[in-house]
């Protein structure tokens, strides 16, 4: 049961990365403009892009969780306070709560690592748990 709990886990926690991800490669130009309307060098979108796609299929199949996983957490806090955090707007709170929600997600993974349903267990790589 805990193994599949984890693999149903590392899908869930990917799915945001996955539509996020597609959303910005879908729409290139228009991350570019947003990027720099923050202050972000438009250069980031694509490191952006991989990290999120790249990272959701890991997770999906399990394949160097532990490290995807910091990888993650660390985008989600970074992201957080560089873009969503402004205590004056309900909205981009809750998107501020929500991403560091979720880097407590990915700690929690990167700590037990991606179960035996998982490439990592598989070929015996680092992070099954």
């Amino acid at each position: 049961m805990k193994d599949s709990a984890i693999m149903v886990g590392r899908v869930l926690m990917a799915y945001v990365f996955v539509v996020a991800g597609w959303g910005k490669l879908t729409g290139f130009s228009g991350t570019e403009q947003y990027f720099q309307h923050l202050g972000i060098p438009a250069l980031l979108v694509a490191p952006t892009i991989l990290l999120e796609l790249g990272g959701a299929v890991a997770l999906v199949l399990g394949f160097l969780t532990r490290w995807t996983a910091l990888a993650l957490a660390a985008f989600c806090i970074a992201t957080a306070v560089l873009v969503h955090f402004h205590p004056g707007n309900q909205g981009q709170m809750i998107n501020f709560m929500k991403n560091i929600n979720m880097a407590g997600g990915f700690l929690i993974l990167s700590a037990w690592g991606a179960g035996k349903l998982s490439l990592d267990a598989k070929f015996n790589l680092p992070g099954q748990g």
